[in-house]
């Protein structure tokens, strides 16, 4: 029998089109997807083939093969199967959102005629030479109902909050500039982690943060005891605003590199930062501050900038000192959203230089998206019920 569903490519195999051509793609496409539903068997059964556990939830029961057409051709797949039926993986479908984003992406700078050789010869692999305006506004405007429906869903408990921001290139009136894409990752109360709302603007400006904070408690964002962000100017002026009273940890991965803006010669860096890991992996508050004002005499003549930085900005990176030991970890830096704008970069490389802001809050939206759905649906990140 034969699937006429779309099939969501990788990018991996979209930049095996734009470099290789077709050739090999359905047998990358079928190796790839059969490993990911045979992991997903296991994460169902939770066990692997062969493994006594007492945590095992049933028994597989080999494979039944079905044929999909897909844009790169007919492939047959081999579907794991359980002995009590109820299981069916989700992998081909997985994905499916940010690949459609992607195409869209590509579809509309073809037509614009804004794309590289690249990327048209990507888009025509995939979606035809023939591909019009009208194919791209219908395929969109569905789309965009899912993706905006998730982005405005209510939100609740969140007992920690990261904000974050990245950059990029987008095409406003002919003119390609740097769009910023306001990010907020919380933990929930389950200790799982949640992606609470994404938006694109032109800066990182007081005025767009505040938006972008009002939106979050507009759709109910409650609870929140601690806030994890870097510095930037119009972000801090807004969560004073919008969260006042509640705490600030300034991220201590941010705080590394802002030092070395002080730091007066090379060979002093190295040592700076070892005395800030040793600020910030003291075993508590008073310590902290106590090797902290030691430093800042240590460095009061040979590096006057960094001292009078120190004292003002390290201590935003100790308010971690007043939450269970075994969450400082997990809250001391912002890294987590950091990774998150990385799988951004590594997923949207092949654009380099959006059509619209439509689209690229569309593909982001998308990746955001099955991150999200995968962080609330798979491990706990933080155990809220230790001390």
């Amino acid at each position: 029998m034969t699937y006429q569903n779309n099939f969501p490519v990788p990018d991996e195999i979209l930049e095996q089109i734009a470099n290789s051509g077709m050739e090999g793609l359905p047998e990358m496409i079928q190796i790839v997807i059969n490993e990911a539903m045979r992991q997903e068997r296991n994460k169902h059964l939770e066990a692997d083939p062969y493994e006594r556990t007492e945590t095992r939830k049933g028994y597989a029961n080999g494979y039944k093969t079905k044929k999909v057409k897909t844009r790169v051709g007919e492939i047959t797949f081999d579907i794991p199967q359980t002995r009590d039926g109820d299981f069916y993986p989700d992998a081909l479908e997985k994905g499916i959102r940010s690949e459609r984003a992607l195409t869209m992406t590509l579809a509309e700078m073809y037509i614009q005629g804004v794309s590289t050789r690249r990327v048209a010869k990507i888009t025509e692999k995939l979606c035809g030479p023939q591909i019009n305006s009208s194919q791209v506004s219908r395929a969109t405007k569905q789309l965009d109902e899912i993706l905006t429906t998730w982005r405005n869903r209510p939100l609740g408990k969140v007992k920690y909050l990261y904000l974050d921001a990245r950059y990029e290139k987008v095409r406003i009136a002919g003119i390609v500039q740097d769009s910023a894409i306001l990010m907020a990752v919380g933990v929930l109360e389950n200790g799982k982690r949640s992606i609470l709302g994404v938006s694109v603007s032109l800066s990182e400006a007081e005025l767009h943060w505040r938006d972008f904070m009002e939106g979050l408690l507009a759709r109910g964002l409650e609870g929140v005891e601690l806030i994890i962000s870097d510095s930037h100017k119009g972000m801090r002026k807004a969560r004073i605003q919008m969260f006042t009273g509640i705490p600030w940890q300034r991220c201590q991965f941010h705080l590394q590199q802002n030092a070395s803006q002080y730091v007066p010669r090379k060979r002093m860096q190295a040592e700076v930062a070892a005395d800030l890991r040793g600020i910030f992996n003291a075993p508590s508050r008073e310590l902290a501050e106590a090797y902290l004002h030691e430093i800042i005499r240590k460095y009061e003549k040979t590096a006057p900038k960094l001292a009078d930085w120190m004292e003002v900005a390290i201590p935003e990176g100790l308010t971690i000192f007043s939450f269970p030991v075994a969450h400082r970890r997990r809250i001391r830096t912002s890294n987590m959203v950091e990774r998150l704008s990385q799988e951004i970069k590594r997923r949207t490389r092949v654009i380099r230089v959006f059509p619209n802001e439509a689209s690229v809050l569309r593909l982001v939206t998308a990746i955001l998206m099955e991150i999200s759905e995968d962080w609330e649906t798979g491990s706990i990140y933080l155990q809220l019920d230790s001390h």
